[in-house]
């Protein structure tokens, strides 16, 4: 790891400090460890940060220090429940009003990503959104023999890799340094989180695969209602270059002008969470950043309208099934499912008390029942989490880190949205029927070609074993001097046996772990 890295944390570390970024974090919430930091950090915090309590000046030091450090900033934005409301409201601006790049560059750019074809974008507008990573133009798509169409066209801003990646460094580095220094932080494995996340920011850089993503979801959600994302135009897109249909919305965070819309804001925050559970559980591929600056709300039908698919999460068979059994325990009050999920997928280790952790869910599902989102207090739920899965030594899945992350986005804007929002009521019918499908016939018949399809692949794989294995005496006899014919045979039948054998136990093992 380069010394620069090093020192690109420490000044990043400093400018948060300087800013007021450790005065929005819940103190009372976290570790003794961690107070003690942050308190430390504070000392050289802004007078004015002190004074007003006001971070005006953290958006553009985000933004200086480089995209990774934005994307933070923009999770804290949508929860004001537990940074307060001016915090989120400061932060707010990282969202899609960050500082535009030079519009001189926009000809330049799409002439050498698009080639011929960017003479077809007429009457290329200003940025109508600039973020971490790109910016959004309108324009025209004049295709001949086409109907003209308004498109959004997406561009990546010049250099953006190379700060990218200079961000990833760093945060290594600082992983780095929290497993050498702190025993406690091991468990929660921050260096495959940065992995995790490093990957998932690379994905992002190619507007390509976001355009693949976009065509994924559409197909997924083509017989859903509520939902609705912009069309790809693919004879315009480039790594760096995305166009798409325009879609015309109301900014979600704009509730006085949904408001006059006369769009029904508690309805439209169920839309929203129940899209984000139905894609996860169901199909097991969300749109992993749903700040406020990539949600709209369609004035015509009060549908949500999403747009920016750089960042997607995908989770498999199994953790899809977790995420469904801990929300139906919560929902049932099934504690004891929620602490054994947890157990069964790694959460939790094994030497620990499933009963003993079931109590301590409870401790914290309990008061959560009957409860309003405004009535909660997230601050203190945070702090009990951070207790438990200390006392119980819990360890991170970084699979599930974006699935996490997106699940705080999604919620945070829809508590926004309707105060009064009661999680559980609005998740269990998603929730209750993904369960109901995969308990009954359907369900059933899913598994069972499964372990079929396994079966057979496993099956492919036998004569290669096999080959395999007479190579590896045929190997065996050269170094040798041959023995009698019957002592051969012998041998070999009890090779071929145990070659037998052991395709029979990976077969099992495959089918089991399925």
């Amino acid at each position: 790891m380069a010394l620069g890295s090093y020192f690109r944390l420490a000044h990043a570390g400093w400018v948060l400090a300087r800013e007021g970024a450790f005065s929005v974090l819940p103190v009372q919430s976290l570790p003794p460890m961690m107070k003690a930091g942050i308190a430390l950090a504070r000392l050289v915090e802004r007078r004015a940060v002190r004074r007003t309590g006001r971070i005006e000046r953290l958006n553009a030091a985000l933004h200086r220090l480089g995209p990774s450090y934005v994307k933070f900033g923009q999770t804290l934005a949508t929860r004001p429940d537990i940074v307060g409301a001016e915090a989120a409201a400061d932060l707010s601006g990282l969202q899609d009003r960050m500082p535009p790049f030079d519009p001189a560059l926009v000809p330049g750019i799409l002439e050498a990503a698009l080639g011929s074809k960017a003479a077809q974008l007429h009457e290329v507008s200003e940025p109508v959104a600039a973020a971490s990573i790109a910016q959004v133009h309108r324009a025209r798509l004049r295709v001949p023999g086409e109907v003209n169409r308004v498109v959004a066209v997406k561009m990546l801003r010049p250099g953006i890799a190379e700060r990218f990646h200079a961000d990833t460094r760093s945060l290594y580095a600082g992983a780095r340094l929290a497993e050498a220094f702190s025993r406690a932080s091991r468990r929660l494995r921050p260096t495959e989180v940065v992995r995790t996340l490093d990957h998932s920011m690379r994905l992002e850089l190619d507007l390509r695969l976001e355009a693949a993503a976009i065509s994924e979801m559409a197909q997924n959600i083509r017989d859903d209602e509520g939902f609705v994302i912009p069309e790809v135009q693919w004879d315009h897109v480039a790594e760096n270059v995305l166009t798409t249909s325009w879609v015309d919305g109301i900014p979600i965070r704009d509730h006085a002008a949904i408001d006059a819309a006369g769009i029904d804001r508690k309805a439209l925050a169920a839309k929203l969470l129940q899209a984000f559970l139905r894609h996860a559980i169901r199909d097991g591929f969300f749109h992993a950043d749903m700040h406020p600056g990539n949600l709209f709300a369609d004035p015509r039908t009060g549908d949500v309208i999403a747009v920016d698919f750089g960042i997607m999460g995908r989770i498999n068979r199994r953790e899809r099934r977790f995420l469904a059994d801990i929300l139906y325990g919560f929902i049932t009050r099934d504690y004891r499912l929620v602490a054994q999920r947890h157990f069964d997928i790694g959460y939790v280790p094994q030497h620990q008390s499933v009963d003993d952790f079931a109590l301590a869910i409870r401790s914290i599902g309990e008061p959560l029942h009957g409860r309003t989102a405004a009535d909660i207090s997230m601050a203190r739920v945070l702090g009990q989490l951070f207790a438990v899965t200390e006392l119980f030594d819990m360890q991170t899945r970084p699979e599930l880190v974006l699935l996490q992350k997106s699940m705080v986005l999604a919620e945070g804007v829809s508590r926004t949205l309707d105060p009064a929002l009661d999680i559980w009521t609005v998740a269990e019918p998603v929730v209750g029927q993904w369960l109901r499908r995969e308990e009954g016939p359907l369900g059933r018949i899913d598994d069972l070609v499964g372990h079929l399809t396994r079966l057979g692949e496993a099956a492919v794989r036998v004569p290669d074993l096999l080959a395999q294995a007479e190579l590896t005496m045929q190997e065996h006899r050269a170094m040798m001097r041959r023995p009698p014919d019957r002592l051969m045979r012998g041998a070999g039948l009890a090779v071929l046996s145990a070659v037998f054998v052991l395709i029979l136990v990976l077969i099992w093992r495959l089918l089991v772990q399925s």
